[in-house]
């Protein structure tokens, strides 16, 4: 049987509509993919900064990562020194950092000739950096600022220059450690806080039954 003409219209709009919804249905992991990979990229202004304390281990030269009073960002750092202990601070809900010496207080910034250096303030892109899990379970520190720039160091600790290196290089490779004896003479238990008691205003029928219970009459 065929359909009546005014019906027609209708059957048109239904199946445009549900071509519509599958196409959005296809595009929203795209988008979404897409949204996270653009807010990774932005400083979190928004969500509590999480902290971090360890080493960076260099796999060329074989010890850590330091930042000295001089300013001066090297990879020769003996394992617990005071000056290879990092405070790592994270920047968006990707994995995006910050890294300053907890002795100097300096963070490890990147300048325009691709030279580390430590700064005071590190609130710049040229001192953020994003971490970058290899196959091979060590991390590569990208740039925020200069992308495809990495920290990287020589066999003698000394810093490669940033515009020189590549992902896949043994230089820009690290690997995270606790300080020695972290464990045992840093951890401390958690707080536990009392909740905090709500005082409330006596009324008249408090005070009434107070004095009742107390003998005045």
């Amino acid at each position: 049987m065929k359909e009546p003409p005014y019906k027609q219209p209708c059957r048109f709009l239904q199946l445009a509509a549900l071509c519509f919804y599958a196409q959005s249905s296809v595009q929203s992991p795209l988008n979404f993919k897409h949204h996270v990979t653009e807010q990774s990229r932005v400083s979190d202004r928004m969500s509590r900064r999480l902290t971090r304390t360890y080493q960076l281990y260099s796999r060329t030269s074989g010890k850590h990562v330091q930042v000295l009073a001089n300013k001066r960002v090297n990879a020769n750092g003996e394992d617990g020194s005071v000056h290879a202990k990092l405070e790592v601070e994270t920047d968006s809900f990707g994995s995006r950092i910050r890294i300053k010496g907890v002795k100097t207080g300096y963070y490890i910034c990147m300048n325009k000739r691709g030279k580390l250096i430590g700064k005071r303030k590190g609130r710049g892109k040229d001192c953020i950096f994003t971490e970058i899990v290899l196959e091979n379970n060590y991390t590569a520190l990208q740039n925020a600022k200069y992308e495809g720039w990495y920290m990287a160091f020589t066999r003698k600790g000394h810093p490669r220059k940033a515009s020189k290196t590549k992902q896949h290089q043994r230089e820009a490779h690290f690997m995270k450690r606790l300080p020695r004896g972290h464990l045992l003479n840093e951890r401390r238990p958690f707080d536990v806080l009392p909740l905090p008691v709500p005082v409330h205003p006596h009324s008249k029928r408090t005070k009434h039954s107070h004095h009742q219970r107390s003998g005045v009459r």
